[in-house]
């Protein structure tokens, strides 16, 4: 409820007279809802919720047991209701059954608007967080974003994110020197745990369209802000994948939004459920840069409120900066949950009135003690307190009312159809086949050419032989020519000497020096 332009949440313990407020300049200073189960967390976390869609504020809250969808519906006056309005005056105070704004989200698109992040934005430390990576195999994935940058590479979903890293692991020589040392093993690694997170729903929640944080900014008609919801009923079994779209949320917020120092109220609150979630096995460097994003974030108009069962589950270095501090009721068995309590209770401002550690353990549903930061930002006094009820439906809606609900709102039709844009996958897909096809090209004329030179060889082999045989034809006919020649030179000469020297004698000599005269033209022929 709002009152006074501030947030009525709650009533004092001795006397429901006295009103506990919190003060919309303070609430940007985050705080936390703690406590047991079955204690009343998830009924504080409507009221704040409601008072602050009243104030004008979006919420943004996860939704783990699925029983906060009923805020698009007015409350039921109820006979327990009846009595609860009653005790705390409520009627006199302007309480009233309504329901308020609200969009249902959904990471696996079945109970809500898909909700969608890209690789890219979502950047190397978380999903490295998310995939559960080594040390090492967290820098070579440090690595793979950095020549994403330095190509000029779209990291959309996670076939591009597996996309780079095989073509990382296959051209590992080529980043060497810019790069340092690929290593094809944790290249491996790193598919794999791709690949294992794509089967836990990690290809539906990475790609396109991707959330555009300024539709978690808006206003109903009545100026009240939308209530986001995202249903983690299922995203809770997957816990890193939760903590890291959490602390996704808040990056992107404290990168986008511009710094508006201490306003009058908070620009939006963060709700997130399972705190604990967020902090285990989170890397020291992840730890630091919580931490960082928490304290600074405040200053861009941004509150965030941390629900957990323990304070002691928040830890030191972020619990200190949470101002606005409502802790139900403790229970403490066991040597560590005794000393948690103890703990829990020294970090309030003591109340002589009643001592912190007993009453935080012997509260009942819908009791707390809380400490709100004043209008100054000091801290109050421990104050014991009775929660107010919610003004919309408790508990859950219908599969039907439900669906319903998110189907007739504007941001359905702009993220329920997934698409897929030219990214990394796309343009190493179109490099290999032009390698490929440049490879293929290379060879064909290699082999071209390889047969033209074969095709020369033979033909100058052919034109050898060709001349061989010219060569022989020619000296065979030089020979024949040349014989002819001689023989009838000798004959004729035979035939002059026959006459001269007459008769046989004549004759046969004539015929002799003939042939001799022959040879020796012949033999003399050749020799040259």
């Amino acid at each position: 409820m709002i009152q006074d332009g501030k947030l009525l949440f709650a009533k004092a313990g001795t006397d429901l007279s006295k009103k506990v407020y919190l003060h919309p300049k303070m609430a940007n200073r985050h705080g936390f809802v703690c406590g047991a189960t079955g204690t009343g967390k998830t009924v504080t976390l409507k009221v704040l919720a409601e008072s602050f869609s009243a104030l004008g504020v979006p919420v943004f809250l996860a939704d783990v047991k699925g029983d906060l969808s009923g805020m698009i519906r007015p409350g039921a006056d109820t006979e327990d209701m009846k009595k609860r309005i009653e005790r705390f005056g409520l009627a006199a105070e302007g309480f009233s059954y309504k329901a308020f704004p609200a969009a249902f989200f959904d990471i696996f698109g079945k109970r809500g608007i898909p909700l969608r992040t890209t690789v890219s934005e979502m950047g190397p430390q978380l999903m490295a967080s998310i995939l559960g990576l080594s040390g090492t195999q967290a820098d070579i994935l440090s690595v793979i974003y950095k020549i994403a940058d330095d190509e000029s590479l779209l990291l959309c979903d996670t076939k591009d994110l597996k996309a780079l890293l095989q073509y990382a692991g296959e051209n590992a020589q080529d980043f060497e020197l810019e790069y340092g040392r690929i290593a094809k093993q944790s290249v491996s690694a790193i598919v794999r745990a791709v690949v294992a997170l794509e089967a836990e729903g990690g290809d539906i929640f990475f790609g396109e369209p991707a959330l555009n944080i300024a539709d978690l900014f808006t206003t109903d008609t009545e100026g009240r802000g939308t209530i986001n919801i995202l249903d983690s009923s299922s995203l809770i079994n997957n816990p890193r994948l939760y903590s890291a779209f959490m602390l996704y949320l808040l990056a992107e917020l404290f990168e986008t939004l511009p710094e508006v120092g201490d306003a009058d109220k908070p620009r939006i609150v963060f709700f997130f459920d399972e705190a604990h979630l967020l902090f285990d096995n989170a890397s020291d460097d992840l730890m630091e840069k919580i931490e960082q994003t928490i304290r600074l974030i405040r200053s861009k108009g941004v509150g965030v409120y941390f629900i957990t069962q323990s304070p002691g589950d928040i830890p030191g270095a972020i619990a200190s900066q949470l101002g606005n501090k409502i802790e139900h009721a403790l229970r403490a068995y066991t040597p560590a949950e005794r000393k948690a309590l103890k703990a829990a209770a020294e970090s309030f401002r003591e109340n002589p009135d009643f001592n912190t550690e007993e009453l935080l353990s012997t509260l009942g549903t819908g009791e707390a003690v809380v400490s709100m930061l004043d209008e100054k930002g000091v801290p109050e006094m421990a104050q014991h307190v009775f929660i107010l009820p919610p003004e919309s439906q408790m508990g859950m809606l219908s599969d039907e009312d439900r669906a319903g609900a998110v189907k007739s709102s504007n941001l359905y039709l702009k993220y329920n159809a997934p698409s897929d844009p030219d990214s990394a996958f796309e343009f190493l897909q179109r490099k290999r086949l032009e390698q490929t096809q440049r490879a293929a090209l290379e060879k064909e004329q290699a082999q071209k050419e390889k047969q033209r030179l074969k095709e020369e060889v033979a033909a100058e082999k052919a034109a050898q032989k060709e001349a061989e045989r010219s060569k022989k034809a020619i000296e065979r006919g030089v020979k024949n020519v040349a014989s002819t020649t001689a023989g009838t030179l000798g004959r004729q000469v035979g035939n002059i000497l026959g006459g001269k020297l007459g008769g046989k004698f004549g004759k046969t000599l004539g015929g002799n020096l003939g042939a001799s005269l022959g040879r020796n033209i012949l033999g003399t022929l050749f020799r040259k």
